[in-house]
């Protein structure tokens, strides 16, 4: 009785902003999949798709690996940014020898900057309101 024997896949969440990205790597031939799409679909902005795919260029690994990804939250650069940081912790994953190289290019390091928050009294998070002498 033969089994059917799942291909090996590694996951990576990655965050940015208020993006998340839940990245799943198996072995193959390059195949993106980003909600449906493919990065070129999704990614429209060339900027966007080369910070979303870096890692896989830092670790000299391109199209050996289908790339599946759902994200959600934020804009376009938010969601880059959360791509790239899940597709670096899946490949340090697969390899723990990659960790070196994409820690080194700050790809493994969450990138907490987010939006503050309005503050009462003020016109934004730190803008006061103009002091009038009269």
């Amino acid at each position: 009785m033969a089994t059917a024997v799942e291909p090996a896949q590694y996951q990576g969440t990655g965050k940015r902003k208020t993006s998340v990205a839940r990245v799943i790597l198996r072995p193959g031939d390059g195949a993106t999949w980003f909600n449906g799409r493919t990065v070129e679909n999704y990614f429209p902005r060339l900027t966007h798709r080369e910070l979303a795919m870096s890692p896989l260029k830092i670790a000299g690994v391109e199209g050996t690996f289908d790339v599946r990804v759902r994200v959600h939250g934020g804009g376009p650069s938010g969601q880059a940014g959360a791509v790239r940081h899940g597709i670096a912790r899946a490949l340090v994953e697969a390899d723990p020898n990659l960790r070196e190289p994409l820690k080194r290019a700050g790809f493994l390091k969450r990138d907490a900057r987010i939006v503050e928050r309005k503050k009462a009294g003020l016109h934004k998070a730190r803008k006061a309101p103009q002091f009038s002498k009269r």
